[in-house]
């Protein structure tokens, strides 16, 4: 539901705003000074603020300026003292808009909706500019990370080809990315290409593209991606798991600078630098007659090794808090709390996925979770097949009277605790929906697809 507050050292004022809103269907808190607005501002998902000029305590201009630091909800400023000079201070200082007393309805309504489409479309902005935005932080402060930061300090700059190894959902992309931001192609584009994800008899032609009737589907010329990148960053990612005759074309393209197109006989010269990322040992693979030396040798000029996050569970509460006001912030809801036993939890837990598996924890916890992420939480929807957590299922198991074993997948789980939880939140609230989406801290919308999923409805 719609948060409106009301911040006016008029009661009558208030009590009428107040009527006229909540007639509208719009949640309304109220205030009599901006000391305890901005309170509430800090501690409540508000969406949209009249805030008076005139009043006690704290000046309703001085309450704008304050909010405009803490928040970007919309302000529209009311005052029975209205000037010209007046609305353009408050405009110039971040106010959407300026209404005088005594409130016309209809104008104080048309100027509400507006305000709040407007507030809409800056979260919706933010939320599409972070998707879009450039890298992300590698975050963290152990010594294996500052060591990769140090390193793609000095070596970003130059033209120096780079292997990133390391366990899956590590981070060897974001350190791939962080290598083209701070080197001098940053101005020309990052190409990526996942090797395992690309049939071996396809690796070529997406490579080095194809001219028209080379093989039976090319029906026109295509571009590959050694071409896409001219100028700019070529990433191969699992380069451990592309084929040898692909791996000896690279090697060539690396040594001359050139390629030639699937059917094609022409020599095109190609201006790339390459990074190449694997989670495999090729060492090994060169001793198995999987990977050719000579290419190895071209793509480690610099070797960079990304530690897996066992090995600095130390930077996990901070790549947690990250990560949870993050999702937060897609999720338009307030940033849940992490206890710090909820913490201390989440550095025991073995994290054969790394980063991604850490990721995909939080968002869990969040949808899951209360205001705060617990101890309690981490234990129940962490993953059920941690060994480390074999005894805390075994006592859930007696204390609920729930046998884990007829969940086929976390998945089943998950659906079943998510029914369970918002079954008991509605009929705590006597299925006030919009009570209950407040109290859970999801959108109303968010909560009816829920019921609608699950089939829940009142008896």
């Amino acid at each position: 539901m719609t948060t409106v507050l009301i911040i006016d050292d008029e009661r009558p004022i208030r009590s009428s705003l107040r009527d006229i809103l909540e007639y509208e269907e719009y949640k309304v808190l109220d205030v009599d000074n901006g000391i305890e607005g901005l309170e509430i501002l800090k501690k409540e998902k508000i969406d949209l603020v009249l805030c008076d000029i005139k009043m006690n305590k704290m000046d309703g201009m001085e309450v704008l300026v304050a909010a405009n630091a803490i928040t970007d909800v919309p302000f529209i400023m009311i005052s029975g003292h209205g000037t010209i000079e007046t609305a353009v201070e408050a405009a110039r200082k971040g106010a959407y808009d300026f209404l005088e007393k005594p409130l016309d309805l209809n104008r104080l309504l048309i100027t509400v909706r507006n305000a709040l489409e407007r507030g809409n479309l800056v979260k919706e902005t933010k939320v599409l500019k972070r998707k879009v935005s450039r890298t992300k932080e590698i975050l963290g402060g152990s010594d294996g990370i500052t060591l990769i930061k140090d390193t793609i300090d000095k070596v970003a700059p130059t033209e120096a080809r780079v292997l990133i190894t390391g366990e899956n959902g590590s981070g060897k992309e974001l350190v791939a990315r962080w290598l083209h931001e701070k080197s001098n192609r940053v101005s020309s584009p990052l190409i990526e290409v996942n090797c395992a994800a690309i049939p071996s008899e396809l690796i070529e032609s997406e490579l080095f593209g194809h001219e028209k009737g080379s093989f039976t589907s090319a029906v026109k010329q295509r571009i590959g991606k050694f071409e896409q990148a001219n100028g700019g960053t070529l990433f191969l990612d699992e380069i451990g798991d592309m084929s040898l005759s692909a791996q000896a074309k690279v090697l060539r393209a690396l040594q001359e600078n050139k390629i030639t197109r699937v059917g094609g006989e022409k020599e095109i010269d190609v201006n790339v630098r390459v990074i190449a990322a694997t989670n495999k040992d090729l060492l090994k693979e060169i001793d198995n007659g999987n990977f050719r030396m000579d290419l190895y040798h071209r793509l480690s000029v610099i070797l960079i090794h990304v530690p897996s996050l066992t090995e600095r569970k130390d930077d996990i509460p901070l790549i947690a808090s990250a990560f949870c006001e993050e999702i937060c912030n897609d999720y338009n809801i307030p940033t849940k709390e992490i206890t710090t036993d909820a913490m201390k939890s989440l550095q025991a837990l073995p994290w054969t996925g790394n980063i991604r598996e850490l990721r995909n924890m939080v968002e869990r916890l969040i949808i899951l979770s209360d205001k705060k992420i617990t101890e309690k939480e981490v234990s129940t929807f962490a993953n059920p097949s941690a060994a480390k957590h074999v005894a805390t299922v075994d006592v859930a198991n007696r204390s609920t009277g729930l046998d884990f074993d007829n969940f086929q997948s976390f998945q089943e789980f998950k659906d079943y605790a998510e029914e369970q939880y918002i079954t008991h939140k509605l009929d705590k609230n006597a299925w006030n929906v919009s009570k209950t989406a407040d109290e859970i801290g999801i959108q109303r919308s968010h909560l009816y697809s829920k019921m609608e999923k699950f089939g829940l409805k009142r008896d």
